[in-house]
């Protein structure tokens, strides 16, 4: 494998860490749309502790076959075990924290690449949008599952080999099969074939895509080519939320990630978040999560930590 050149992030110090791959800056150094790597061989590189930070335009699996870690996702701990694995969606804030000598492998593959292999294969991995975590069972599926991975690494590494590419993507995509199957994202177990599921999924990739930009159910549905209220109607049908509610989640969720992994004001926050002035913002954070935006970030810090200084009023 060619050596890598780390280069510097690209990012300031008050927002959360971007990595195209972590450590390598915002950049994408590997010749393939997926890179793979074993858990000994890179986290010992970092002392076994990757701190939090975020991808765009990737997705990641993390396969543990060996030791321990614990995963930090959007601020929630999570200990897994030998044979569990994790799912990391594009803008999910992780943190993993390995037990020295643990083993297993990290997959990441670029969305150009998911989009691909679902649309072939009839998968939803690419609408997801929550991280999750997957046991891989002793029984045939979850055998050959574990199995892929130590194949698809071992193809990974021969460069030169004939058909490498194909079978790279045979070997990924049995995999992805094997998630779908258990259910993942939640709802989706079978493919989404129905106008009103594959609605849904668009609404989901276009909040993901503009939510900052605080735009109308309307603007999305007239994108979508449907009726604000007939998009209203598939989201509680489907998803058992309003249409305007599933924005308002999204936008909760990137306020909570800016306020537990940056040292942004409030003010910062909310402008950043398309809000008109700190105050709105205030009160929307209030409305749905019960805490204001300041205590929020007060009660999220590990004890003995304080929370930084704002200097907005109304927070």
């Amino acid at each position: 494998m060619e050596p890598l050149t780390p280069a510097p992030p690209a990012r300031d110090h008050t927002a959360i860490p971007i990595y195209k791959l972590y450590g390598y800056g915002n950049v994408w150094t590997a010749s393939d749309p997926l890179y793979c790597e074993t858990i000994a061989a890179q986290e010992k590189l970092h002392n076994w502790h990757v701190t939090a930070h975020k991808h765009t335009d990737l997705f990641q699996v993390l396969f543990l076959e060996s030791g321990g870690v614990t995963v930090l996702l959007d601020g929630q701990a999570r200990a897994l075990e030998p044979g569990q694995l994790v799912l990391v969606p594009q803008r999910v804030v992780h943190e993993f924290i390995f037990r020295p000598g643990s083993g297993g492998y990290i997959l990441t593959l670029t969305y150009a690449l998911l989009h691909g292999l679902c649309a072939r294969f009839g998968l939803a991995l690419s609408a997801a949008t929550d991280p999750v975590v997957l046991t891989l069972d002793a029984d045939e599926p979850g055998r050959h599952a574990a199995l892929s991975f130590h194949a698809l690494d071992r193809e990974y590494r021969s460069l030169h080999s004939p058909q490498r590419g194909p079978l790279l993507e045979s070997l990924l995509a049995g995999i992805l099969v094997w998630i779908h199957r258990q259910g993942y994202p939640a709802g989706t177990s079978a493919p989404e074939t129905d106008p009103g599921s594959q609605h849904l999924a668009r609404y989901a990739r276009m909040i993901e895509a503009h939510h900052t930009r605080q735009h109308q159910v309307a603007w999305y549905a007239q994108r979508i080519g449907v009726t604000p209220a007939h998009l209203n109607a598939i989201a509680q049908a489907l998803a058992g939320k309003s249409a305007l509610e599933l924005v308002h989640e999204r936008l909760l969720l990137e306020a909570r990630r800016e306020l537990i992994y940056t040292t942004r004001t409030i003010g910062a926050i909310a402008d950043s978040l398309g809000f008109a002035d700190p105050g709105y913002f205030t009160r929307f954070f209030k409305r749905l999560a019960g805490v204001s935006p300041k205590d929020f970030r007060r009660r999220a810090l590990a004890p003995g930590e304080h929370a930084p200084a704002d200097q907005t009023t109304g927070s």
